[in-house]
């Protein structure tokens, strides 16, 4: 059995790597890919997990696959592609260590994903099924995705979604947002930004905006996430606001998915969503905030995900702190 399986994309990412001799930017290779960050997340905490995606038969996608392996992430679903590359991405960092990509990926093998690549064996021995919009820009990849989650549905597994949006990968933004609506539908827990929050529904008031998301697609749980403010909360009509992390930042990359992973690696020990109470739900966000804080930290993505043991450091140095979270 598995905790978590994981469908999408696995790529490389260049990261920021200081300056040549010659004056030019260098570029260091590290692994990436939204889906696989939470998955590499909640293998450092423990949990059993497993991975669903394509690669290219070059240099980049073995490379991948032994990273997956580094991170005690089942491979038995990832698939090599050997007529087209290995999705790559271009890291920039600002100043503030905030991060936007340029992306390599047309075609690439993430997009050439199709329903005979998936294994619904894999689907039915994991607990929680996690996806995101990446997947679902192509319409090969979106029908193998779509699939995959509705056969998980069926399965009665929880569904994790993260619209996750990247604006230069869709040609036609009101696709994009068609798309991601069949995501929303489909989900359980959503981790979205305030920035995806406004694109999807239009409103920028947290409230008012995860209210309609909560009731228009019948999502349970929902994360907005503010950065380095923190994150916003809605469990049904309940909500709330945990405040992040103070934290010497390098980079962002993956901050995101960590948080979201260690939201999933404690519903693990959930019978039901609906038997959350408020404060679990706070405290949750907490141990999660805690998880994507220590991440920007450290270079990279997959390889700078934190132990069970650094999260909890973390967590009580800032009670130590006197900082109140309640």
């Amino acid at each position: 059995m598995y905790d978590v399986i994981a469908l999408g994309e696995l790529l490389i990412d260049f990261t920021p790597s200081g300056i040549s001799n010659s004056g030019n930017p260098l570029f260091e290779q590290n692994a990436g890919g939204a889906p696989a960050n939470v998955l590499a997340a909640l293998s450092k905490l423990g949990k059993q997990t497993t991975f669903i995606g394509k690669v290219g038969q070059d240099q980049f996608g073995e490379f991948l696959q032994e990273e997956l392996v580094k991170s005690n992430i089942d491979t038995k679903g990832l698939i090599f592609a050997d007529d087209v590359p290995t999705t790559l991405a271009f890291v920039h960092l600002d100043s503030f260590g905030d991060r936007s990509f340029s992306f390599y990926r047309n075609p690439s093998a993430d997009m050439t994903l199709s329903k005979e690549d998936i294994s619904i064996d894999l689907i039915k021995k994991s607990k929680i099924f996690h996806f995101g919009s990446l997947s679902m820009t192509h319409e090969a990849v979106a029908e193998a995705t779509l699939y995959a989650v509705k056969n998980a549905k069926k399965e009665n597994k929880l569904i994790s979604f993260d619209p996750n949006l990247r604006a230069s990968l869709w040609g036609d933004l009101s696709h994009a947002k068609y798309m991601i609506e069949q995501g929303l539908r489909l989900a359980d827990i959503v981790k979205v930004s305030e920035e995806e929050l406004l694109f999807v529904i239009g409103i920028s008031d947290l409230e008012k905006a995860s209210d309609i998301l909560h009731r228009k697609y019948g999502i349970p749980l929902i994360f907005v996430t503010l950065g380095e403010k923190g994150c916003f909360y809605r469990h049904g009509s309940s909500t709330g606001h945990v405040p992040g992390f103070s934290v010497e930042v390098i980079d962002t990359t993956g901050a995101g998915d960590a948080f979201l992973g260690g939201i999933l690696y404690q519903l693990l020990n959930v019978e039901s969503l609906s038997e959350l109470s408020h404060q679990n739900v706070r405290d949750m966000t907490m141990f999660a905030n805690a998880v994507g804080a220590i991440v920007t930290t450290k270079k990279g993505a997959l390889s700078s995900m934190p132990t069970l043991g650094e999260v909890n450091s973390l967590l009580e140095g800032q009670r130590k702190l006197g900082n109140s979270f309640g």
